[in-house]
């Protein structure tokens, strides 16, 4: 068995932990320590903690994958809604559609008995309108939010506020590697914006046979790249968990337009090796990791990507 996720993870990493060792389901034991982490105001990039869209509502977004059968839940843009991992793993479960969003996932949520949520935490608001204040004119603010919010949207969406997902991959002890993600995305987003995390194959992808991997930070430049899908794809192709996760990160490296900015990419294969390397990322980025020889979880640092040359890209 092995479980990995990113610090962001704290809140219900040993829950996850704790499930694996019960012989819990990945997918089940991942959702459990992700509403932990969803409930924590002290994570401020996921659940009650993140940061609201322009218009001060909040947007939460998940994704699952059991990479035994691929199949995927995953829900985007969800108000009044803590739980959207379990929501998304309920996607999966009870429809024959992967993704729903916004107030369809909400609808869904309903029906199956999830609560509706106070989901927008007083200081969040707080320092949303102060942002609104510090860059719209009198006039603007008057008319707010009856205002046109795409030409605010590169001065106010604020990215670095909020720089991750949570993101947790783990091998149960069935052998079974699996995905699963939750965020409330860029503080003060154009509303409906998804990034990468409920999209597989770009924040998220597992396949057993060969591994998973999942990404946080920028996910708009993960969705162009298809990253996590690539790195697993690289994995059936036979190269080893680093190259396959450099060759992804080769592949981000050369976007040259767009909004470009940093990405942590987490990967597992299934010899039970994992990597987790910071691509354009400043300070140290720490990562949970466990794994049933370990006393009790760890927090490591990921190791700082090093590009390769041009000359040696295709031939790792």
């Amino acid at each position: 068995m092995i479980l990995i996720a990113n610090s962001e993870a704290w809140p219900g990493f040993e829950k996850s932990v704790e499930l694996l060792q019960q012989n819990a389901h990945g997918i089940d034991a991942m959702v459990a320590g992700i509403t932990e982490v969803e409930r924590e105001v002290k994570v401020r990039s996921v659940g009650y903690g993140g940061w609201p869209n322009m218009l001060g509502k909040m947007e939460l977004d998940a994704g699952v994958m059991d990479g035994t059968t691929r199949d995927v839940g995953a829900v985007g843009a969800v108000p009044d809604t803590l739980a959207v991992a379990a929501l998304a793993r309920e996607v999966m479960r009870r429809l024959p559609h992967v993704m729903l969003t916004g107030d369809g996932a909400r609808r869904f949520a309903t029906e199956i008995g999830f609560p509706l949520d106070d989901v927008l935490f007083d200081d969040s608001k707080r320092v949303w309108w102060q942002r609104l204040e510090k860059e719209l004119s009198s006039e603007q603010l008057s008319a707010f939010p009856d205002i046109a919010l795409a030409p605010l949207s590169r001065a106010i969406t604020d990215p670095e506020r909020v720089r991750d997902t949570t993101v947790f991959l783990s091998k149960d002890m069935a052998g079974g590697i699996h995905a699963a993600t939750s965020t409330s995305g860029w503080a003060w987003k154009y509303p409906g914006r998804l990034g990468d995390s409920p999209i597989a194959g770009a924040g998220f992808y597992a396949d057993s046979r060969y591994g998973a991997a999942a990404c946080t930070h920028t996910g708009e430049m993960t969705i162009r790249c298809g990253t996590a899908r690539s790195i697993v794809l690289a994995l059936r192709f036979g190269y080893s968990l680093r190259e396959a996760v450099d060759m992804a990160i080769d592949d981000l490296a050369e976007l040259d337009t767009g909004f470009l900015a940093g990405v942590v990419v987490h990967a597992i294969d299934a010899a039970g090796n994992h990597d987790v390397a910071s691509f354009r990322c400043p300070g140290e980025i720490k990562y949970w990791f466990w794994e049933p020889q370990l006393s009790k979880p760890e927090l490591r640092i990921a190791r700082q990507y090093d590009p390769r040359p041009t000359t040696q890209r295709g031939n790792a």
